[in-house]
């Protein structure tokens, strides 16, 4: 079978390549005779797309309509449309397809559940400069997302999720599409629970300032002595989110170790299948800094590491006046999690959600609908400023901070020690659209009892 989306990525290439944005402006407002007309000219050179004669019922096709007549009629189409910069019909042509396709990309993703990470469905990504997925549906996210806002052919789009090596620039994406049994309720449910812990006021660590090619860096020792402990800490925690039934538990920035997750795998796989069933689906570790590297591992409930994240931007500190940058090195990798209602999932480590160019790129070449941040700031107001520009694009965001970076004197900074922005209705009380997790008592007098954990639900709107 020749490749389908090859011919659909070379036609939104050449869409994107010719077209202004105010070609898409018109498009969205495209008439009914047009549609009309576009309708009858695919549908006399590609019959097969059509369930009637007068071409106005798209009809789901299967991998046997895939023929080689299938492919000689849409490229004599396609390069009659071409020559003729039939941009309109064009464009038609390429929404039929994504609506034709929808029973052939739901078979994708089912396909690609089994895999431990997917690449694009097309193979002529960098000839085109487009990568293209099946798209996975979410509850909260609006069916012409930011077509008010945004000018672009991805707007036209439903079963297939175009990204634009364009806007992506030079970062490495890997798309993981997570088993359909991992988050087992939530196709009757609608909705998340998340689990956030601030998890401890200590430290188990010290910043060490160096200096490297005229510039103030600063790197993070851990003290070993503390792994055990912190480890049977974390593994409380989890056990606490599984008895209140969260489907993610999500750490913050700093206070992991090396030994953590190899410590996390082995008591969940030594879990019989009973005392498994409500561990949370996701477990956002605490990042550890090791090796010029500051790390998110990413483990299931069944134990199975699906991937780790590594920091992109380094945070600049500031000590006395004198700066001092994080001396990590940016692997450009950005892993993606896909799943049906939820739509898709990355996880931004602290800075990264600050740099807003590098956010704003994950979020508007992916589709973002959750947004994951673990923290480890001296203050929230930063946060919070980015908080809507999610907001405007469908994206619900959860941010944990610890009571580990707390200071004296910035008391003020740490009223709240997380955030959930939810994504609501126009009908819903708009209270209900940042929900706030508050510090203890304690944490301002050195005092912590290590027993935070923060609930929220995210729901369908």
């Amino acid at each position: 079978m020749q490749n389908i989306y090859n011919s659909i990525a070379e036609l939104c290439c050449l869409v994107i390549s010719s077209c202004t944005e105010d070609f898409f402006v018109k498009y969205s407002c495209v008439s009914s005779d047009e549609k009309k007309r576009i309708n009858l000219i695919v549908g006399e050179k590609i019959p097969a797309l059509f369930s009637d004669k007068n071409c106005t019922n798209i009809r789901h096709i299967s991998e046997s309509d895939l023929n080689d007549v299938f492919f000689l009629n849409l490229n004599a189409l396609s390069s009659e449309l071409a020559l003729e910069a039939d941009y309109f019909a064009i464009v038609g042509l390429i929404q039929i397809l994504d609506e034709a396709l929808d029973s052939i990309l739901q078979k994708k993703i089912s396909e690609f559940q089994q895999d431990d990470f997917s690449v694009v469905l097309n193979t002529n990504r960098e000839s085109t400069g487009i990568g293209l997925l099946p798209r996975c549906s979410c509850a909260w996210e609006r069916k012409h997302r930011l077509a008010h806002s945004y000018n672009r052919m991805d707007n036209f789009l439903f079963n297939m999720l175009l990204m634009e090596n364009s806007i992506l620039g030079e970062l490495i994406d890997k798309h993981f599409f997570l088993k359909k049994d991992l988050f087992p309720n939530f196709s009757t449910k609608k909705s998340l629970k998340i689990a956030a812990t601030p998890l401890r006021l200590e430290r188990n660590f010290e910043i060490q300032p160096y200096n490297e090619d005229k510039v103030q860096y600063f790197k993070i020792k851990y003290h070993e002595c503390d792994f055990d402990s912190e480890n049977a800490l974390v593994w409380e925690k989890i056990q606490l989110a599984a008895k209140n039934k969260s489907d993610i538990i999500v750490f913050p920035e700093m206070l992991g170790n090396p030994k953590m997750a190899d410590f996390i795998t082995k008591k969940l796989k030594a879990l019989s299948e009973s005392e498994r069933k409500d561990i949370p689906s996701l477990i956002i570790l605490p990042s550890h800094w090791e090796k010029r590297r500051n790390t998110v591992t990413i483990i299931d409930k069944n134990g199975d590491i699906v991937c780790s994240q590594s920091k992109q931007n380094p945070f600049r500190a500031e000590q006395e006046g004198t700066g001092y940058l994080e001396g990590i090195l940016s692997s450009l990798v950005v892993n993606i999690f896909h799943f049906e209602g939820i739509g898709r999932i990355a996880i931004l480590i602290c800075k990264d959600f600050l740099t807003t160019k590098y956010m704003e790129q994950l979020m508007r070449c992916f589709k973002l609908t959750l947004i994951i941040v673990p923290s480890f700031s001296t203050g929230s107001y930063d946060f919070r400023q980015s908080f809507d520009l999610c907001a405007h694009d469908d994206c619900n965001v959860v941010w944990i901070n610890t009571c580990a970076a707390f200071e004296k004197g910035k008391e003020a900074n740490f009223e709240n020690i997380g955030y959930i922005r939810k994504r609501i209705s126009r009908t819903d009380d708009e209270a209900q659209m940042l929900c706030k997790m508050p510090i203890c008592e304690g944490a301002f007098m050195g005092k912590c009892a290590h027993d935070c954990v923060f609930y929220e639900t995210i729901s369908g709107v």
